[in-house]
């Protein structure tokens, strides 16, 4: 039980961290310092060039090397300390609500890249909060959907049996015999290619849950089918109650176990499409961050090479599905237990 509130806390941690991105961001994800690309993460520094201990640690700016130009080197003249809760770029709380509070920061001409800048010298720790609201606002919508689809078609299904059950059936059957991230290639290059931030997003999301609902519609209809010939469901049924209050009452709430195992398993797959389509360039584009669309960088050899710190966002990807797997496995584990 322990370890499941741990990943439970460490993935609402990661959520609430995306889910304030402006906040926790120091810089615009979209700002771009053009004397600084690929700049290295800043290091932090507790003691100075004369050997004095600093209890806030401090940052030097960056300037070019005269001996390499593809290398920077830092000012040590003057340090500049790391800030908290500081005025910064502005950014939208809510809608029609901005503000300038950032977490950190500190001030010019210094930056403080924890994760370093990309070619446009754009700081990469900004770009990849905001980015993780598209790849996994994406993921998350995108499951809500599939999920509320399949548990419509799978309850029909399996409550009313027969002919509504066979087509149910024979439709789910199709999606699950057609390679879906084929088809959303397919899909996506049917359409216009240039479109705007919000209209892609919501295309995506539209996309990736009508084409997941099969698998979790099966797992639903089965739990159905086993549920309405329970005796307390065939008891209630002889005393008069109609369908309305069976599902809801007796029948829905056993598909909650399934319904929750096929979130964790279905989230991690999204966020995976999601980064998949922007890498292809067929997802939310430029200059908007996202993490697939910040590893199409990678496809130039000369960035998968020499600068490391632009593999974070493939790392946060695989943090945040081995978080999601771990937890699913941890709680089916529990639930079959619990069963028995």
């Amino acid at each position: 039980m322990k370890r499941v509130g741990l990943i439970a806390s460490v993935l609402a941690g990661l959520h609430l961290l995306v889910l304030l991105a402006g906040f926790a961001a120091p810089y615009d994800p979209v700002e771009q310092t053009r004397t600084l690309p690929f700049a290295p993460p800043s290091r932090l520094h507790f003691v100075d060039k004369d050997g004095a201990f600093h209890l806030r640690p401090f940052v030097y700016a960056l300037t070019t090397d005269p001996d390499n130009f593809d290398a920077y080197i830092e000012d040590t003249t003057l340090p500049f300390p790391v800030q908290l809760m500081v005025a910064g770029s502005t950014y939208s709380v809510l809608p029609g609500v901005e503000s300038r509070l950032h977490l950190f920061g500190v001030e010019t001409p210094a930056r403080i890249s924890l994760l370093g800048t990309d070619g446009f010298g754009r700081d990469v720790f900004s770009r990849l909060l905001h980015g993780g609201r598209i790849s996994i606002g994406a993921g998350l919508l995108a499951t809500l959907c599939a999920l509320l689809v399949g548990l419509g078609f799978g309850t029909l299904a399996g409550f009313f049996g027969g002919r509504v059950d066979s087509a149910v059936m024979r439709l789910a059957d199709l999606f699950m015999a057609v390679p879906w991230l084929y088809l959303l290639f397919a899909v996506r290059a049917a359409l216009p290619l240039h479109l705007d931030t919000r209209a892609t997003f919501l295309l995506l999301v539209a996309v990736l849950g009508i084409v997941g609902w099969a698998r979790p519609a099966r797992l639903i209809r089965g739990i159905v089918l086993s549920a309405r010939e329970r005796t307390y469901v065939t008891a209630a049924r002889g005393f008069g109650a109609e369908a309305p209050y069976l599902l809801r009452r007796h029948i829905l709430p056993q598909t909650l176990g399934v319904v929750l195992t096929q979130a964790g398993l279905l989230v991690p797959q999204y966020i995976l499409a999601e980064v998949t389509l922007s890498f292809l360039g067929l997802g939310v584009g430029e200059p908007t961050p996202s993490w697939g669309a910040m590893l199409g960088t990678l496809q130039q050899y000369s960035v998968l090479t020499s600068y490391w710190w632009m593999f974070t966002p493939a790392v946060a990807l695989v943090a945040v599905a081995i978080a999601y797997y771990a937890l699913t496995s941890m709680v089916h584990e529990r639930m079959r237990l619990v069963a028995s």
